[in-house]
Formats: structure tokens, C-alpha cells, sequence
């Protein structure tokens, strides 16, 4: 029988689950005293510090099964991506993670996902084969493609809005080795890069994902660094990226190598802060960026496999959109980007939980709703992006 430990903070019960049973029973202590529930699986991605009400944490919850054989992961809500990685890799298989392995798979999941494998295969919620969820009702049911499939399209990238996972299986991916690494050029040269970077955007393979970020460095001040994954052949990768390695002039240093899939954490994640989507990089976008003091401003290349989406895909919005910018400074830095943005946004990377509707289309924002009045009509899940129910 599983078993929970709990301790009190002021107003505030916490509950560190073992099992689906733990897990059931906060939700209902939660709802029958009609105080709020926060869900936290690894701490990662958690909006709103609670102060009162049930915090469930799910982080002893972290086994992981591979199946080589079907080439898939099962792993409870409070694994991290190390965790998948560490049974992968030895079979010679990967995860669609993200920058950081530190991340937990749950939340990046149910957000989206995207990372340096992403051009390559999709989302990672595209790669979602089926998940158990506790809903509030205290039920658990199973959700796939074909049970529960409604509430199956809406976990894949509708957040935690619609119960506890408890139980996630993805597929994973032959891939090892990939040619990676970081070239770092004087900030001077930012315009020339940025540029280059645009320019071949349309024609850049779906293998190469790459990053241009504007940032201070310990050593060499103020510059401007591309980060690249080739998931492919290590000539191929090193010819994909020669004309835009040239537009930087000689780097100041670069480390690109063949390395494991895993090693892809050292090339450093996203800014933390503000985040906005772009239909285009204009030569006066790229100019504000060059000349930003904002302590880090991140640019990343989207399309390829995040483009071209399964007709029964989840809710994932604005995947035509090819570039995003990441931007680690004040408001006032994020401004004179902000201005040339699409206005939408993206889940994983959204703090404003004011914007929530932003990460979709109007369609699938209703159809979110639709699917919350029917797994959650009390809205008992809200501490995060929440989608209220219809």
C-alpha cells in the first residue's frame, strides 16, 4: 500500500506522494475542503509558490521503463529527463528533451516540448503514446488514441489543467551521437550572424537545430554565440553549419564535436524570462537585438518536423511559426523586440499566466475548455497556465 509523508507550513498541507493512491487522496482532500491544490512534480516548472491549501508532490513518483523492443519510455510524473536519458542512451535511444536535463519530463510534456530534437521529430507532446491521469473526480483513467481520446488530444499541450498524470508513455528515438557544440564571436559581428542565420532558414535541414543568443560572456565580454544539433552525420552537420560559422568571422573559440545525445546539456538553455514568437527576422529586429543591453537574448530557429503536424496532433499552437527570442532582462529590454511578435506564445516557455490563451488557436482554446468542463468542471486544477472550463 502506498504511503504519503506530510507536513503542515502554515496553511498550507503537503503531501509527497508514493502512488496513485496518495495522489487520489490529496485531490479529494483538496476539493472537499474546498481549498486550493498545486501540483509539483520536479519543482522545475511550479508558477505559483503556494502558501496555503494541498501542495501534491509527485517527485519520489520517478520510475522509468524502456522497452527496446517498441522503442518507448513509461515513466511516473516525477521523472526527470536525466532520469529517461540514463536507460535510454545505453540502448541507443533518445528522448525529444529539452536544454536542460534537470527538467522533468511531466510538465515539458504536457507543455509542448521542444529541444534541440525538435526540427528533427516534432514536439514531445507529438510523441505522447499514453498517459494515466487522476482526474477530479478522484478517477483514474487511461488516455490514448483511442480511450479517453479527448482528454488524450487535450494533454498534448494543454498543461496540467485536466488532472494528475500519473503515468506517462512517449516514444523514443534512435539516435546516439549527434555533431554539436558552440562557436562564440564578438559581439560586433551579431548583425552579420543574425542575418546569415535568417537568410538560411528555409533551407536549413531538419536535422540542424540551431540558436543564436546575444549575452555576456566571462571571458570575452559582450558576444554573440550559435549553438547547434546536427542529429545526423557529423560531415553533414559541419557543412550545414559552415556558411553561417563564416558569417561570424574567425570565432573567438568553438567546441563543435561529435558528443552523446546527453552531452547536448552543456551547450547552456533559454533565458528565463520574457518570450515571444516571430513570422520574420527584419533587418530591424536583428539591429534592436544586435544592440540590446539585456543580459542574454536568445533567437531559435523553429519549423521542420514542429511545422508539419499529424491530423489528430494536440493543441499545440502557432507551430507555423519559425522563430522564436528568448529575452533574460526587464521589461523595458523586452519592449523593442515585443513590438515586431506575433502576440502568441508558447506553454513551457510562458510566465505570464495572464497569456495562456496566447499559446492557441482560437479553435483549440475552445476545444481546451469544452474538454475541461468535462474532466474539470470545478476548475480544481488552476494553479498553473489554467484554461478555465467552458
Amino acid at each position: 500500500m502506498n504511503t504519503s509523508t506530510a507536513s503542515r507550513t502554515r496553511d498550507l498541507h503537503v503531501i509527497e506522494a508514493t502512488g496513485t493512491a496518495d495522489v487520489r487522496a490529496a485531490i479529494l482532500t483538496a476539493r472537499d475542503r474546498g481549498v486550493p491544490l498545486t501540483v509539483q512534480a520536479t519543482g522545475h516548472g511550479t508558477l505559483v509558490p503556494p502558501d496555503e491549501g494541498v501542495l501534491l508532490k509527485t517527485s519520489r513518483m520517478a520510475r522509468v521503463l524502456v522497452d527496446p523492443s517498441r522503442g518507448t519510455a513509461r515513466v511516473g510524473p516525477g521523472a526527470r529527463w536525466s532520469d529517461v536519458l540514463a536507460a535510454a542512451a545505453p540502448l541507443g535511444l533518445s528522448p525529444l528533451s529539452g536544454s536542460h536535463a534537470s527538467v522533468g519530463v511531466t510538465g515539458y510534456t504536457l507543455g509542448g516540448g521542444v529541444g534541440w530534437l525538435a526540427r528533427r521529430y516534432g514536439f514531445a507532446a507529438d510523441h505522447l503514446l499514453r498517459a494515466t491521469v487522476v482526474t477530479a473526480e478522484g478517477r483514474t483513467v487511461t488516455a490514448d488514441a483511442h480511450e479517453n481520446a479527448d482528454l488524450f488530444w487535450a494533454l498534448r499541450g494543454g498543461g496540467g489543467n485536466f488532472g494528475v498524470v500519473t503515468s506517462l508513455e512517449f516514444r523514443l528515438h534512435p539516435v546516439s551521437t549527434v555533431f554539436a557544440g558552440t562557436a562564440v564571436y564578438p559581439a560586433s559581428r551579431a548583425g552579420e550572424v543574425l542575418t546569415r542565420f535568417r537568410d538560411e532558414a528555409e533551407t536549413r535541414p531538419d536535422a540542424l537545430s540551431v540558436t543564436v543568443a546575444v549575452t555576456n560572456h566571462a571571458e570575452h565580454g559582450r558576444v554573440v554565440i550559435v549553438r547547434g544539433v546536427h542529429a545526423g552525420d557529423a560531415d553533414e552537420g559541419a557543412r550545414a553549419l559552415r556558411s553561417l560559422w563564416n558569417a561570424g568571422g574567425p570565432p573567438l573559440q568553438h567546441d563543435f564535436r561529435t558528443m552523446p545525445y546527453a552531452e547536448t546539456e552543456s551547450l547552456g538553455g533559454t533565458p528565463p524570462h520574457h518570450f515571444h514568437l516571430f513570422a520574420d527576422l527584419p533587418d530591424a529586429l536583428i539591429t534592436a537585438i544586435a544592440r540590446s543591453d539585456a543580459a542574454g537574448i536568445e533567437v531559435r530557429h523553429w519549423g521542420g518536423a514542429m511545422a508539419r503536424p499529424a491530423p489528430d496532433s494536440g493543441p499545440v499552437g502557432h507551430r507555423d511559426v519559425p522563430f522564436s527570442i528568448t529575452i533574460d532582462g526587464s521589461t523595458a529590454d523586452a519592449a523593442p523586440l515585443a513590438a515586431h511578435s506575433t502576440g502568441g506564445s508558447f506553454l513551457n516557455f510562458l510566465h505570464d499566466t495572464s497569456r495562456t490563451a496566447t499559446a492557441y488557436t482560437p479553435e483549440n482554446h475552445r476545444r481546451l475548455r469544452e474538454i475541461k468542463r468535462t474532466y474539470d468542471p470545478q476548475n480544481v486544477f488552476h494553479h498553473n497556465h489554467n484554461i478555465r472550463p467552458a
